[in-house]
C-alpha cells in the first residue's frame, strides 16, 4: 500500500492569506494528503505569499533556502501576490518547482499530480486582468476564530500599493454563499468569525447569473447578525469612506458585531494622504472616529498607518504623529514605507532615507504601546467576555475580550473556544 504523501504550509502576510492557505490546505487533504508541520519533514511544501513589503519577499526566499537544507527532495510550490508579482523571480530561487498565480491557486491539486521534482520550475500564471472569479475561503481547525473571505481584489490606484496588480479588480462572493459558510462553519463549532477581504467596504462586486449584483456590505453584516451559532463577527479592516455611519450604528446595536474597528489611516497629513491617492481626508477619518465613540465608547479601534511615504517631510510626520496622538484610537500597525515595482510612488521625491524611516517606525509603535495600555486601563475592573484560544504555550492560553482586549491565564482545557466571563485587572 502507497503511504500517503503529506504537505506542510507556510502563511506570509494577512488574515486573508489565512484563510485561503487553509483551503488549500483542505483541497489537498480531500485529494489524500496528510498535513504535517512545516518545521519538519514534508513531501511538498507550500509557502503562500505577501508581497506588501520587501521584508515578505525575502521572508520567502529565506524559507526556500532553509527547506532545501533540510529537504533538498521534497517539492517546494510559491503561490500569493508574490508568486503572481515576480513569477520569474521566484521560479529563479533554486528549489522552487512550481510557482502559482493568482489564477491557478486553487487548482494546486491537478498541478501537483503532473509535477516530478528535477524537472525545470513550472510557472502557472497569468495576466492579473484575466482573473475575475471569486474563490470562497475560510480557515478552519488552525485556531479558535476563522477568517471567512468574502471579497478579493480592488479598484483602488494608491500610489504605494501592488495589490490590484497581484489580486486583480474588485469582486466578491454573494451574500447568499457567505450566509452559506457562516452556517457550515457554525456546525462546525466555529463561535467566531473574522470578515476578510481585500477592500471589503467594496463587498457586493460581481456577476451573478452572468448579470451584475447589487448588493451591499452593510446587507451582508445585517444578514449574518441573525445566523443561529455564531456568536461573534469581526471586520478585519475597512477603508474610512467605504465605513458608512449606518454600518457603525448597526455594530453598536448588534449582539453579535464586536465592537472592534480597524481602520487604515495610512498618514495624517492631507498632503501626503493626497500624494499617496487615498480616498479621504483626516477630516472625515476624525468622524468616523468620533462617531464610533459616540455610539461606543468602549469600542476598539485599530489604525494602519505608513511611514517614511516618498516626500513625507519632519513637519508632515509631525502632522501625523499629532492627529493619531490626539485621536481616540487603541493601537497602530506601523508599516515603514519600502519601494514596490510599478507603483506611482516610485515616482515622488524626494525619497526618504531609510534610518530615518525607521526611526519614525520606531515612534509610532511607542505611541501605540501607550494608547492600548491607556484603553485597556479604562477597563480595569470591567467584566467582559473573552473567548479563549486552544493555543497553549509555556502552560498559558490567550483569548480576546469582544472590544479586542488581550487576556492571558493558565492553560485549561475546558476553557478553549468559550466565552468565559472575565473582570479585567
Amino acid at each position: 500500500m502507497t503511504q500517503a504523501k503529506t504537505v506542510a504550509f507556510h502563511t506570509l502576510g494577512c488574515k486573508l492569506n489565512f484563510s485561503e492557505t487553509s483551503t488549500l490546505s483542505r483541497l489537498l487533504e480531500q485529494d489524500g494528503f496528510v498535513k504535517t508541520d512545516f518545521d519538519g519533514q514534508a513531501d511538498v511544501y507550500v509557502i503562500n505569499t505577501c508581497s506588501v513589503t520587501d521584508n515578505a519577499d525575502k521572508e520567502c526566499r529565506q524559507l526556500v533556502r532553509r527547506i532545501q537544507r533540510r529537504a533538498p527532495e521534497s517539492m517546494v510550490v510559491i503561490t500569493g501576490c508574490y508568486a503572481q508579482l515576480k513569477p520569474a523571480e521566484i521560479a529563479a530561487i533554486d528549489g522552487v518547482d512550481l510557482v502559482l498565480g493568482a489564477a491557478e491557486k486553487f487548482n494546486i491539486t491537478e498541478h501537483l499530480k503532473t509535477l516530478t521534482k528535477g524537472d525545470s520550475t513550472r510557472i502557472c500564471s497569468c495576466d492579473i486582468e484575466n482573473v475575475n472569479t471569486f474563490h470562497t475561503s475560510y480557515s478552519l481547525h488552525d485556531r479558535t476564530r476563522t477568517f471567512l473571505k468574502v471579497q478579493d481584489g480592488c479598484d483602488y490606484t494608491c500610489a504605494f500599493c501592488t495589490i490590484p496588480m497581484a489580486r486583480g479588480k474588485s469582486r466578491s462572493d454573494s451574500v447568499e454563499n457567505v450566509l452559506t459558510n457562516a452556517r457550515e462553519l457554525a456546525a462546525n463549532g466555529v463561535k467566531e468569525i473574522v470578515l476578510t477581504g481585500v477592500n471589503l467596504g467594496d463587498f457586493g462586486k460581481g456577476l451573478q447569473g452572468g448579470k451584475k449584483r447589487e448588493e451591499t456590505f452593510y446587507e451582508l453584516v445585517q444578514t449574518l447578525d441573525e445566523v443561529e451559532g455564531i456568536e461573534r463577527y469581526r471586520i478585519s479592516s475597512i477603508e474610512p469612506n467605504l465605513l458608512s455611519n449606518e454600518i457603525i450604528e448597526f455594530v453598536a446595536n448588534s449582539r453579535k458585531f464586536m465592537p472592534h474597528f480597524h481602520i487604515p489611516l495610512q498618514s495624517g497629513s492631507n498632503h501626503i494622504l493626497g500624494l499617496m491617492r487615498r480616498r479621504y481626508r483626516r477630516e472625515l477619518y476624525a468622524e468616523k472616529v468620533a462617531l464610533i465613540k459616540q455610539f461606543m465608547p468602549h469600542c476598539c479601534i485599530g489604525v494602519d498607518v505608513i511611514v517614511g511615504f516618498p516626500s513625507e517631510s519632519n513637519d508632515h510626520f509631525q502632522e501625523t504623529y499629532n492627529f493619531l496622538h490626539d485621536l481616540d484610537i487603541s493601537y497602530l500597525h506601523v508599516f515603514t514605507y519600502s519601494e514596490r515595482a510599478n507603483t506611482h510612488a516610485m515616482d515622488i521625491t524626494p525619497v526618504v532615507p531609510v534610518a530615518v524611516r525607521h526611526e519614525r517606525n520606531k515612534m509610532l509603535r511607542n505611541l501605540s504601546h501607550k494608547k492600548m495600555q491607556y484603553f485597556t486601563e479604562q477597563h480595569t475592573g470591567h467584566i467582559r467576555k473573552v473567548l479563549f484560544e486552544s493555543h497553549q504555550k509555556d502552560g498559558m492560553m490567550d483569548g480576546y475580550t469582544d472590544n479586542y482586549i488581550k487576556v492571558t491565564t493558565p492553560y485549561r482545557a475546558e476553557w478553549v473556544n468559550e466565552l468565559v466571563d472575565w473582570e479585567l485587572r
